[in-house]
């Protein structure tokens, strides 16, 4: 890893995450993989996986600059950024708050996050699986919204969140080119009252999940008073990046 923050490419299980395959190394400083995303190439840092996951689909074998991330490690780098209810929680959103609390990228890079599933066809590299965003889940309503927190989270962190997919997506990020990362640059005259407002409305909300079991919480929510904080993520991220 170079002196600097970090260039960090985090793996998907897209169909199109196949491409980041025959990307040369050289290109990141740190990949992280999301549950079977280890698969794709070998020269992965971190694997970040849900209590869920069944333990025959772990890689037999990891080196000692590779690292297995589990819910014990995971959960309290989200809560500390608001939670499973206000971040979402798709293993994308999840493992991009993990890398921002560990890892101080500079730029975050996303390949195979997507999270538009066809209605025929490969939905995940590796044939047909089950697609998160698609439950009925109160922390899965509006994933443009849950991208648009991120990444202006991300980037009051002087941190880039860019989509290297050139695919429908839910995601807001700017699209990049992988071998153009090194150049991205975070310039952001953040509206910061807005931002703080947004944040202290979560708060007030005190959606609170230390277990990350955020389930068992569903039935407390108020689903119109998240809706009314995800059109103001929105927006700000509109003003924030306009296209």
């Amino acid at each position: 890893m170079t002196p600097d923050r970090p260039i960090v490419l985090i793996l998907g299980s897209g169909p199109n995450v196949t491409a980041a395959a025959l990307w040369p190394n050289a290109w990141f400083d740190h990949i992280v993989a999301i549950n079977n995303a280890w698969r794709v190439r070998p020269d992965w840092n971190a694997l970040v996986y849900p209590e869920d996951f069944p333990e025959g689909r772990l890689p037999e074998n990891v080196d000692e600059v590779q690292a297995l991330v589990k819910a014990s490690e995971f959960v309290p780098a989200q809560n500390k950024f608001g939670g499973f209810v206000h971040a979402g929680a798709t293993m994308a959103f999840t493992t991009a708050y993990w890398a921002l609390a560990e890892l101080r990228p500079k730029v975050m890079a996303f390949m195979g996050c997507d999270m538009v599933y066809p209605s025929q066809g490969p939905t995940h590299f590796y044939g047909t699986g089950t697609a998160d965003p698609l439950r009925e889940d109160i922390t899965l309503t509006d994933l443009g919204a849950k991208s648009a927190r991120l990444a202006i989270i991300a980037a009051e962190q002087d941190c880039a969140c860019v989509n290297l997919s050139k695919d429908d997506s839910a995601l807001l990020f700017p699209r990049a080119e992988p071998d153009q990362l090194r150049k991205r640059i975070v310039s952001l005259d953040l509206d910061r009252a807005r931002y703080k407002a947004l944040r202290d409305k979560e708060d007030a909300l005190g959606y609170q999940t230390p277990t990350g079991r955020y389930a068992q919480y569903e039935d407390i929510v108020d689903k119109d008073a998240i809706a009314d904080i995800d059109l103001r993520w929105r927006a700000l991220f509109s003003q924030q990046f306009p296209d």
